[in-house]
């Protein structure tokens, strides 16, 4: 894993099991820029302010919030086919048939720019391009949440 543990400085971290830790014991394992120390006082910096700041709870309530709005949306709006994710990495998928899940490949880029031009980016993905990435930053509210469900169902009602 990498990008914000660091904040922007470059950092990245493995995590696995036992045992597959205990093979880097009998080999020799070397990396670029393993333990810098800049990098790593940066690293323990984030760590800091993610306790201090308590955004790990944040990022659960915030995002169980933002979760429960999109699925609100999708009572009213056919073109979200799924609603998904946990804390602050959602998905929504939109489809222009739910019961065959047809991907929504051309309306969600109408959907993305109508959500531009009110200040809203979000990134898309999914294998046929049609799942909106929602992964704000820890420090999201529900202000900010609000927002975001608005500013998305104002674009899908503009369809």
């Amino acid at each position: 894993m990498a990008k914000g543990i660091g904040n922007g400085i470059p950092l990245g971290a493995v995590v696995t099991t036992p045992e597959v830790a205990k093979v880097l014991t009998r080999r020799s394992y070397f990396n670029t820029f393993g333990g810098n120390p800049v990098c790593t006082a940066a690293g323990h910096a984030v760590l800091k302010v993610i306790e201090r700041e308590n955004l790990q709870e944040n990022a659960h309530v915030v995002g169980s919030y933002l979760k429960e709005r999109l699925t609100a949306l999708k009572d009213k709006h056919e073109i979200i086919g799924d609603v998904r994710g946990r804390g602050l990495i959602l998905g929504v998928e939109l489809v222009t048939d739910r019961k065959l899940k047809t991907p929504a490949k051309t309306e969600i880029l109408e959907i993305m720019e109508t959500m531009k031009d009110l200040g809203v980016l979000v990134g898309k993905g999914g294998f046929y391009g049609n799942v909106f990435r929602i992964t704000p930053p820890l420090c999201f509210t529900k202000e900010d949440a609000d927002f975001l469900v608005d500013a998305m169902d104002y674009s899908m009602s503009k369809l």
